[in-house]
C-alpha cells in the first residue's frame, strides 16, 4: 500500500504515467508497505508463460527474494526509478523517504532492487544517471543504499507515519527494536534474490 498522500499522473509518452505526492512527505516516512491485499505470483504459475500477461509482470511486478513476483494492488506499480530517488525499500520489505518530498514532487525509487532478469535504460535525466540498470547494481551498490536508509530511520519516530497501522506485526517489533537498541540493522541485501540459493533449497528438500 502506498502513502495516501500520493497520486497518479501523466510523465510523459517515453515513460508514461508515474506517482506524484500530493503533500510534503518529510524524509522517514513510510513510503509503501506490503499488505495482505498484493498479488503474489508464484514460480511455475501459468501466468509467467502467458504471453499476454508475461509483459505486464515483467512492467509492473517486482521479484522477491525466494522468486515469486509481487504485483501492488494500487498504485504502487506505477511509481518509476530515478538514480536519485527519493524514496528506497528497506530490508524490513517497507519503503522509505529519504528526503523530504515536495508537494508535486514525483516519488521515484531504486529499481536495481527489484532483481530485474534484465538490463534497463534509464532516463533521470541527471548528468550522473548511471544510464543502464545493470544486473551487478545491487551488489555493488547496496552499501549505499543502506546507509541512508539508516539514516533516514533516525527520522523515522518523529514524523507522521499513516502506514504504520498496516505494517505486519512481527516487521513493526523488528524495526522498534533496531530503533531502541540500533542494533540488528536488518540490510536491504535481505531483499537480494540469488537463484543459486533457490537451487540449492530445492535440491535439500528434494
Amino acid at each position: 500500500m502506498i502513502h495516501p498522500h500520493a497520486e497518479l499522473r501523466f510523465v510523459s509518452e517515453q515513460i508514461g504515467y508515474g506517482v506524484f505526492a500530493t503533500a510534503s512527505i518529510p524524509r522517514g516516512t513510510l513510503t509503501y508497505v506490503t499488505d495482505p491485499l498484493e498479488i503474489i505470483i508464484q514460480p511455475g504459475n501459468p501466468l509467467l508463460y502467458n504471453p499476454l500477461y508475461r509483459p505486464l509482470l515483467d512492467k509492473f511486478s517486482t521479484r522477491e527474494p525466494d522468486g515469486s513476483l509481487m504485483l501492488s494492488w494500487d498504485i504502487a506499480k506505477h511509481v518509476n526509478h530515478c538514480c536519485h530517488f527519493n524514496t528506497i525499500s528497506t530490508g524490513y520489505g517497507f519503503e522509505i523517504a529519504v528526503r523530504d518530498i515536495a508537494a508535486g514532487e514525483e516519488i521515484t525509487d531504486e529499481y536495481a532492487i527489484f532483481n530485474l532478469d534484465y538490463e534497463m535504460d534509464l532516463y533521470c535525466h541527471y548528468p550522473d544517471c548511471r544510464v543502464v540498470l545493470r544486473l551487478d547494481d545491487f551488489d555493488r551498490l547496496y552499501p549505499v543504499w543502506d546507509e541512508q536508509i539508516r539514516a533516514a530511520l533516525q527520522d523515522f519516530q518523529r514524523v507522521e507515519q499513516p502506514l504504520w497501522v498496516y505494517m505486519e506485526e512481527a516487521v513493526r517489533q523488528e524495526l522498534l527494536a533496531y530503533l531502541e537498541t540500533g542494533e540488528n540493522y536488518k540490510s536491504v541485501y535481505a531483499l537480494r534474490y540469488k537463484e543459486d540459493d533457490q537451487v540449492q533449497d530445492s535440491s535439500d528438500s528434494a
